[in-house]
């Protein structure tokens, strides 16, 4: 994984108006509490999944999908899709430039993210991404090997992994190189026959009267400061989701051709205003 990235511009403090605590309480309280019930139910239903189903979980994704919806309902931002989402088994490539990704991939398409294994202690974030089924994974090379094995293992339960190849997130106005070291699990003997993979772009446009970057989240940003920013804007936004057509693993001749092909695809979405 990359070192968090930073810009060469350091944005203005947001401040939040009195009116603007009132917005945070007005659309932070209801998404609270659906993520809060949904959650719940997502850990009870997880009691009868996991002995009868094991790692495939063919019921608890939906409660995922409703929140993920219901987040942009709530906060009051747009959403909107393009493209077909592939049927095949494989995994999703997308790039990264804010926590809302996670709200803005999983409320159309059943997906699994591979994070970086700090994401799991988060506030808030970390606890959502543990219940919805995340894989972690480590920075250390000595544990590649058994992150290919968690990957593959995940690719043959029929989950639909979504890595982010840039490593971390950006300000959203740019596509950083894509690290081909993870596509090496999409190569493995045991899965390259029916692997696909799917190239996403998210497109965010900020708030009237914001700058382009607003919903960006990189560098020493916090979370709860950019959570409440986002909650006390006036007129939100939107975020656009771009699903590009799937390739086969199969038809590139190394895992770096693939990771260019995919880059050069969510390069292509990218829509900067």
């Amino acid at each position: 994984m990359n070192a968090t990235w930073t810009s060469e511009t350091t944005p203005a403090p947001y401040k939040i108006s009195a009116m603007g605590y009132v917005r945070i309480l007005w659309r932070g309280i209801p998404l609270l509490l659906v993520t809060t019930v949904c959650l719940v139910l997502m850990l009870l239903l997880r009691l009868i999944e996991r002995p009868i189903y094991g790692l495939r979980r063919p019921f608890t994704p939906y409660l995922t999908l409703l929140v993920c919806k219901s987040a942009f309902f709530f906060i009051g931002m747009g959403y909107s899709t393009r493209g077909e989402i592939m049927p095949h088994k494989g995994a999703v490539v997308s790039n990264h430039a804010s926590w809302l990704d996670i709200f803005a991939l999983n409320a159309r398409k059943r997906i699994y993210f591979v994070a970086k294994s700090e994401v799991a202690n988060w506030p808030g974030i970390g606890w959502l991404a543990r219940a919805t089924g995340t894989v972690f994974i480590a920075r250390k090379a000595s544990d590649a090997q058994r992150q290919r094995e968690i990957f593959q293992s995940r690719l043959l339960a029929g989950h639909k992994l979504l890595f982010f190849p840039e490593g971390t997130s950006t300000d959203g106005l740019r596509v950083l190189r894509f690290k081909s070291t993870l596509f090496a699990a999409f190569f493995a003997p045991e899965v390259v026959d029916e692997m696909w993979i799917q190239p996403v772009t998210v497109n965010y446009t900020a708030p009237e009267g914001e700058s382009a970057e607003f919903y960006g989240w990189w560098g020493d940003m916090g979370f709860a400061s950019h959570f409440l920013k986002t909650l006390a804007v006036k007129r939100q936004g939107s975020v656009e989701v771009v699903y590009h057509p799937a390739v086969e693993a199969k038809g590139f001749d190394s895992r770096k051709s693939l990771a260019r092909h995919c880059e050069s695809e969510v390069r292509k979405g990218l829509v900067v205003s």
